[in-house]
């Protein structure tokens, strides 16, 4: 069995390229080595937070100066961090529910690729001998996709944490993990309605009567994404005021889930997402399983020498993603 106990950890371990502390520490000392002990169902991290005594969640969690009782354990303090804001990324973000995939990258120039198997008319007919075989170009995109920084500033000294509980401080850091999250969605709105920098942006449907969304225009809308499928909705807050004012919105069953659970309903089957941060009266409707892809540089960065330091006064915590497109008409932009 792995000793996790004996392993040396500092602050190099967090300068290794494209890995965080805690697959460092994996690599190091594997949680298959755990299977039928009782530290099984833990991982590396996890088990370096027992070997130090640091209780980070429940109402007996300790102080945040429990970390800096030795150098060894000051270092695992960034990495706490880091999980409690990506928590908060998880818990709060939507992302993962309208992109058709995600891809990580080490460096900061990325282009992606483009096709569109629809571009000519769709034939039904089976192919018969010696005939054309319809072809699927695939591209890659023109310009790069553009990466944006998110993130938070940590401002506070040492002195003003110390005796706070680590249960409390992972609330306010998940907190920042969710302001990045809303931030990125932002930024995937963006890139849905302006396009990613190569001429794609979505296509604009208006409805029947300028300002009225009738239930008409939703089945027009709907039947817009053949031969896409129109499964997730992002709209506005005035959109979904709109959405949800509509009769064909407002049956028994449909308002018992809303009142009851707050669930949004939704349109067509669809899933309905509310974005604040979307200005005016518009739906976006998308296919999410070939509209969007997310491109994410690294992982969750935090200024971890000055958090092993406790120089919190002024340390970043920020994550890097861009967002292309793929199908292009895979998404759409319903305007009241």
């Amino acid at each position: 069995m792995a000793n996790f106990e004996t392993i040396k950890i500092d602050r190099n371990m967090y300068a290794k390229s494209g890995k965080n502390l805690s697959q460092v520490l994996e690599e190091l000392d594997p949680s298959g080595a755990y299977k039928g002990t009782a530290l099984e169902g833990t991982d590396a991290f996890q088990r370096q937070l027992k070997r130090f005594d640091i209780k980070v969640k429940g109402k007996n969690s300790d102080s945040v100066e429990k970390f800096f009782q030795t150098s060894s354990s000051a270092s695992l303090f960034p990495e706490y961090v880091r999980r409690a804001v990506f928590t908060g990324v998880e818990q709060y973000n939507v992302i993962n529910d309208i992109v058709a995939t995600t891809t990580r990258i080490d460096g900061i120039d990325y282009r992606s690729i483009v096709s569109d198997p629809f571009e000519k008319s769709y034939d039904p007919a089976p192919l018969m001998e010696g005939s054309f075989i319809p072809e699927t170009e695939i591209k890659i995109q023109e310009n790069l996709v553009k990466l944006l920084k998110r993130g938070r500033m940590l401002v506070s000294s040492y002195e003003a944490l110390r005796y706070q509980r680590l249960d409390l401080f992972t609330v306010t850091l998940r907190q920042i993990g969710a302001y990045i999250g809303r931030m990125q969605l932002s930024d995937a709105v963006d890139v849905i309605l302006n396009g990613d920098g190569n001429s794609n942006p979505a296509e604009v449907i208006e409805v029947e009567s300028s300002g009225t969304l009738t239930y008409a225009d939703l089945i027009n809308f709907w039947a817009k994404f053949s031969p896409y499928e129109l499964n997730t909705m992002l709209a506005s807050t005035e959109a979904v005021q709109a959405l949800l004012a509509l009769p064909e919105m407002q049956d028994s069953r449909a308002g018992l889930d809303f009142h009851g659970t707050g669930k949004l309903i939704t349109p067509m089957g669809a899933t309905l997402i509310h974005v604040p941060s979307m200005s005016g009266k518009q739906i976006i409707g998308l296919d999410k399983n070939c509209a969007l892809e997310m491109v994410q540089a690294g992982d969750i960065v935090t200024d971890y020498d000055k958090l092993i330091d406790r120089q919190l006064e002024r340390a970043s915590i920020t994550s890097t993603a861009g967002f292309a497109k793929l199908f292009v008409n895979a998404a759409k932009v319903l305007n009241i």
